[in-house]
């Protein structure tokens, strides 16, 4: 199984959907919280609907069991929290929402895990994409940057 990981942010559209289709992803699923604040540009969630099915003829889902509570992404991100609990904490999370039995395999094959950190280092998909391999196993991440 092969599972990609993309941030929108420092890149523009052109680069952004160049990439997806580069790579040959099947399907961008949107792992945010918030996908229609006006600070996403061309990232939101109705306007990346329409672009990556006209340009780069892929799928697009949200899927919101892949993303953070409120409670935790402003603990890390408005309060400057420690990245190091913010992992510990999302990790749980995941553990609790049983991820790897409740979204389907299918759905992330060929997929790639959207978020707005440039780099996955510090971001939750990274997260989602290696909990995920540690659960099922023989899942390849790339991690599209």
């Amino acid at each position: 199984m092969k599972l990609f990981t993309i941030g929108f942010t420092k890149k523009s559209a052109e680069a952004f959907f160049t990439k997806l289709q580069q790579a040959g992803v099947k399907r961008l699923v949107d792992v945010r919280l918030n996908n229609v604040s006006q600070l996403a540009g061309f990232a939101k969630k109705d306007d990346l609907r329409y672009f990556t099915k006209t340009i780069c003829h892929i799928d697009y889902v949200h899927e919101s069991a892949l993303a953070p509570t409120k409670d935790i992404l402003d603990a890390y991100r408005k309060n400057k929290g420690d990245w190091s609990v913010y992992e510990r904490q999302f990790l749980d999370l995941m553990t609790k929402r049983r991820i790897e039995e409740t979204v389907p395999r299918e759905k992330l094959d060929g997929g790639c895990l959207l978020c707005s950190e440039d780099k996955p280092h510090h971001c939750h998909r990274r997260l989602v994409a290696e909990y995920l391999r540690d659960k099922w196993g023989n899942v390849e991440i790339q991690h599209l940057t």
